[in-house]
């Protein structure tokens, strides 16, 4: 059950266990809430998602969710942010909101269309990196973005 930490981070669909390993750390790490939404890639007895992060399971706050519609009914009225390369806009120009959505796509072809084209969409974003590159790690990706939302708000609660 979710304690509404200050950012939610949602992966749509992972596949790669040692991500979602490495999520819920930083979920715990930084008070953000983990949101997965099925189908999964692995079941949590996976000895790379227990590696990875699992330790920090009773620290982290982590919610599953059946399918998107689920997610954004969940997490409505709040600000969902998706994060993708097929937005010029920098994800470092948003002033985030305390609550707001952080939400990522699959390993490896991140958000489909169907997603991205959603109206209940806040805004879509993009991590800048260098031309010609297809992607960052998952894990990498939603770190720098909840550390750039909690920067903004003074790390609210951290030490």
């Amino acid at each position: 059950m979710s304690n509404g930490g200050v950012f939610h981070i949602v992966f749509h669909e992972p596949r790669i266990p040692g991500n979602t390993g490495a999520a819920i750390r930083l979920a715990a790490c930084t008070g953000a809430t983990l949101h997965l939404i099925k189908p999964l890639g692995f079941d949590f007895s996976d000895a790379h998602l227990k590696r990875a992060g699992l330790d920090y399971h009773d620290l982290a706050d982590l919610v599953i969710h059946d399918d998107i519609d689920a997610m954004f009914a969940a997490l409505a009225p709040k600000r969902v942010w998706a994060f993708s390369g097929k937005s010029e806009r920098s994800f470092a120009d948003i002033s985030y909101d305390e609550g707001d959505v952080l939400l990522f796509g699959c390993e490896p072809s991140g958000l489909p269309d169907s997603v991205l084209t959603d109206d209940r969409l806040a805004g879509i974003v993009r991590i800048p990196m260098q031309p010609g590159r297809r992607s960052l790690n998952l894990a990498n990706s939603a770190s720098i973005a909840v550390y750039e939302a909690w920067r903004q708000h003074d790390f609210a609660g951290g030490v």
